[in-house]
């Protein structure tokens, strides 16, 4: 089978679960041709040896230029003249009379042609994305190219109008979600007519390369980690306010956040503000084995996010058995069961991620029982192979050959 992925950017330190996900498919015997929209989000030196192998295969929109964009439409509107102007069409009625987005519509359209001719060129005939599923939605109406998506949530179900759910639900070949929660809210947003067009994918990591660390007993200063997007959604400034708690309470701990993203000025002024300087780090964003590096020194793993779709971040944790404190949101409960995988907490209740946090820092016993229980949970439901295995048999029964 020949698919071709669309990705809204790839590498990304952001997204590795989608590399991830494409190099397994490709073990599992699937050809998979990656475009990308945006640049990477690194230099290449700074990439890891696997994403500078997949950025040597990757044709990435936005940096081929304006001469790629005038050739790829000069092109589709001479050998798809009709699908060209159905598809230009297409991307004004979905804005109705509103002018911004009729723009944005218009970008939309602008890239989803330049893919779509490069796709089509080598005679794929579907494409599958991850954050891209409206250039392919117009890309489908210009192009004898079928599509699927993978939707992650939250912010796709926060204005289901705005991401035309709905019409996706009605032209894809199917999509999937990450979550029978993110299932439940795509059936909200669609026709029950395309209810049988949604499959449940979960995502999935590698225990073999997530392997687990050594349990950690009680130490002169407890290790907290957060890995995230610096971004509102992901509520670091409640984490913030609780560890201010336990520190004002006397106890050693510190905090390391992982990432980067428009909150970060916000943080280090919150930071300052609560005196927290020696309690809490920010490292910005970092590479995997980076990552794993600091996951092999933690004692737990904190995420006191508002909206998720099911963090990839938390099964890492999870697999090198390190407990995790995080939200009873979304999807996260189908991955840890509360005082069995982990410890689920009430979203933006600063106190209650304290008291948490404390409860776990005095019971070492318990965080190992917690972590031991998280891996297993990892490899019954988030196996990377076993999941992703999953997508493959979903490409091979609704993809035609």
């Amino acid at each position: 089978m020949r698919l071709a992925y669309l990705v809204s950017q790839y590498p990304s330190v952001t997204h590795t679960f989608i590399l991830r996900e494409i190099r397994t498919l490709r073990k599992l015997g699937l050809e998979v041709s990656v475009f990308s929209v945006r640049a990477p989000d690194r230099s290449v030196e700074a990439m890891s040896p696997e994403e500078r192998e997949e950025l040597a295969g990757t044709r990435a929109v936005l940096p081929a230029g304006v001469p790629a964009f005038v050739g790829a439409h000069l092109r589709t509107v001479a050998e798809h003249p009709v699908g060209y102007f159905t598809g230009l069409f297409y991307a004004l009625r979905l804005a109705g009379l509103n002018l911004p987005k009729a723009f944005r519509n218009l970008i939309y359209f602008a890239e989803a042609v330049v893919a779509g001719s490069w796709m089509s060129r080598a005679k794929l005939t579907h494409v599958h994305s991850h954050f891209a599923s409206t250039l392919e939605l117009l890309l489908s109406r210009v192009f004898p190219i079928t599509f699927s998506a993978t939707i992650h949530g939250p912010d796709e179900f926060n204005d289901v109008v705005g991401f035309y759910m709905a019409e996706k639900a009605a032209r894809a070949a199917f999509l999937c979600s990450i979550s029978h929660y993110g299932a439940s809210q795509l059936m909200k947003a669609s026709d029950p007519r395309h209810w049988g067009k949604l499959e449940v994918s979960p995502l999935g990591v590698d225990p073999g390369v997530f392997v687990p660390r050594p349990h950690r007993g009680n130490s002169e200063r407890f290790e907290a980690l957060c890995v995230g997007r610096l971004a509102a959604a992901k509520g670091h400034q409640i984490l913030l306010a609780a560890i201010h708690r336990l520190v004002g309470e006397g106890r050693s701990i510190r905090l390391r956040l992982v990432g980067d993203g428009p909150e970060r000025s916000s943080l280090e002024r919150r930071i300052a503000e609560l005196g927290l300087e020696s309690n809490v780090q920010l490292l910005g964003a970092l590479n995997q084995d980076r990552v794993r590096q600091l996951y092999s020194e933690t004692d737990l793993f904190v995420l006191t996010s508002f909206a998720e779709g099911v963090p990839v971040v938390l099964m890492e944790a999870m697999a090198m058995e390190i407990p995790c404190v995080t939200t009873w949101i979304t999807g996260v409960p189908e991955l840890i069961r509360h005082s069995i995988d982990g410890w689920l907490i009430a979203p933006g209740d600063s106190d209650q991620a304290a008291a948490a946090i404390a409860y776990l820092m005095d019971n070492p016993d318990l965080r190992q029982s917690l972590g031991g229980s998280g891996r297993a949970r990892v490899i019954e439901k988030y196996d990377l192979d076993s999941n992703t295995t999953r997508l493959a048999e979903i490409f091979k029964r609704r993809v035609p050959e």
